[in-house]
């Protein structure tokens, strides 16, 4: 958190700066280019996005069903203990409640692994997207003559008009330019 507002800072600053003395060019202050992209919408909305994403959804529903699976040997066993734990020997009776206590942490430490590979694979999928539509935003930036470029970080920026949203723009040509160059 320090660092976005550090970094909020620092860009607030140049602006200020830039605007009131630090690029003036003969006397007269320079305007500033400034663009505001949302990487999220942008990596939500690109074609190559959306592929990570059904991707992912595919995987966690192969791990949700694997999980459901030891979900129901659990409540199978829980149920077997209720409706048969009073004719049961003492012995029998602790050996289904160890089983039911291994199977609960089996389950826990499976959810628990399925959510970190989740986490993981959603990182891979989309740090390499997030990666081209950095360069993509840099070309943008230089093509058009954009000053400052900010990603729509409510902790940044507050408000901005939606005039300095390039969003669209950066999804264009992101797939564009995967379309060229994605491998047939």
């Amino acid at each position: 958190m320090r660092k976005i507002v550090f970094v909020g800072v620092v860009v607030m600053s140049l602006f200020f700066f830039a605007t009131s003395h630090g690029f003036a060019a003969d006397s007269a202050i320079k305007s500033i280019k400034l663009g505001i992209t949302d990487l999220n919408r942008a990596v939500n909305e690109s074609e190559l996005g959306k592929k990570a994403k059904i991707q992912l959804e595919s995987e966690i529903k192969g791990k949700q069903e694997a999980l459901d699976e030891k979900g129901k040997a659990i409540e199978k066993l829980k149920s077997d203990i209720q409706e048969h734990g009073n004719v049961m020997s003492t012995e029998a009776r602790k050996s289904k409640e160890d089983e039911l206590e291994r199977l609960a942490r089996e389950y826990q430490r499976a959810l628990s692994d399925s959510q970190n590979d989740v986490r993981k694979r959603e990182s891979e999928l989309t740090g390499q997207i997030l990666k081209d539509l950095r360069e993509i935003i840099n070309t943008v930036a230089r093509d058009d003559k954009y000053d400052f470029i900010l990603d729509q970080n409510p902790a940044l920026v507050i408000f901005a008009d939606k005039g300095f949203d390039i969003t669209d723009k950066v999804i264009r040509k992101f797939d564009e330019s995967k379309g060229k160059n994605a491998p047939k």
